[in-house]
């Protein structure tokens, strides 16, 4: 990673921080990714340079991991899916069940950090909102 690119993602990174802190409380890892738990909605914010002068953040949002492989679920998670959330919504299956997944990734470079809170925290309550409707995922 460049010097520039650093700065850029490094600055992307410390608005997503403090847009955040108004609403929750968060913590910085090693590596600069921004997590922190909605409710009982885990969550990371990463910033990836694309290319110059673009800058994406990237928030996923796990809904529910290691649940049983019920076709109610996957029927529950695809009518959700469709009816036009902010982000992805996903299902992995993995070795331990199935993982379900909110993802949103965006061009953040520029947005300041009101308007970048009020954005990160609509998908994040979508996730918890998710957490609380999808059949299975509350245990």
């Amino acid at each position: 990673m460049s010097t520039a690119e650093a700065a850029e993602t490094g600055a992307l990174l410390t608005r997503a921080r403090e847009a955040l802190e108004r609403y929750l409380e968060v913590h910085v890892d090693d590596d600069g990714a921004i997590t922190f738990t909605h409710g009982d909605v885990p969550c990371v914010v990463q910033a990836t340079r694309l290319a110059d002068g673009l800058t994406v953040l990237s928030l996923t949002c796990v809904v529910g991991w290691d649940l049983p492989d019920d076709p109610a679920l996957g029927v529950a998670v695809a009518e959700r899916a469709g009816q036009g959330l902010f982000g992805t919504l996903g299902v992995g299956h993995t070795d331990s069940g199935v993982d379900v997944t909110l993802r949103y990734a965006f061009p953040a470079e520029g947005i300041e950090p009101s308007p970048l809170g009020t954005l990160l925290m609509l998908v994040v309550s979508t996730a918890s909102q998710l957490r609380a409707e999808l059949p299975g995922v509350q245990g």
